[in-house]
């Protein structure tokens, strides 16, 4: 099934607005001026692709982040919220915070106290099985570049010698 063949999610006006603004004005597509890590993502159902971009600061915190994705609303809108809930967090924050969304996005509820920004808006999609991926393609993309960056932090731990 392709893009043009996938039913729309209908949402209710509020989200609606939420999505399409993040959609017409995306966040974190600006060039970063260095990455440590990057990764990039694709649905195939759809033809959806994302690159993104991670710096990390000396103390690990994702100093940096670049978000360019390229497809439907609802991936592109994804992409621009994970850019304002995971810049400047550590990776084991953003490591949460993904696991969090997808649970949510396989249908549990949003944690009381979760921060998921307007991630929220994105809750609708759940009744759309062929557009969770595309709601996901950051976060698995973010799982990429995390696993990168977590070795890349790994390998600049000093490492305690046994006597």
């Amino acid at each position: 099934m392709n893009r043009a063949d996938a039913p729309e999610p209908q949402f209710d006006d509020l989200y609606r607005e939420v999505i399409l603004e993040h959609y017409r004005h995306p966040h974190g597509k600006r060039e970063l001026p260095r990455a440590d890590v990057s990764a990039e993502g694709l649905n195939p159902t759809c033809g959806d692709e994302l690159d993104l971009r991670l710096a990390l600061d000396a103390d690990g915190r994702i100093e940096g982040l670049q978000v360019d994705g390229r497809g439907c609303a609802i991936s592109v809108a994804s992409g621009s919220i994970l850019f304002d809930l995971v810049e400047g967090r550590t990776p084991a924050e953003a490591r949460a915070l993904l696991e969090t969304v997808r649970a949510v996005m396989h249908g549990a509820d949003v944690p009381a106290g979760a921060d998921v920004g307007d991630f929220d808006a994105l809750v609708g999609v759940r009744a759309y099985p062929v557009r969770i991926k595309c709601a996901l393609l950051p976060w698995t993309t973010l799982d990429e570049a995390l696993r990168d960056a977590e070795r890349l932090l790994a390998a600049r731990t000093p490492h305690e010698e046994t006597p």
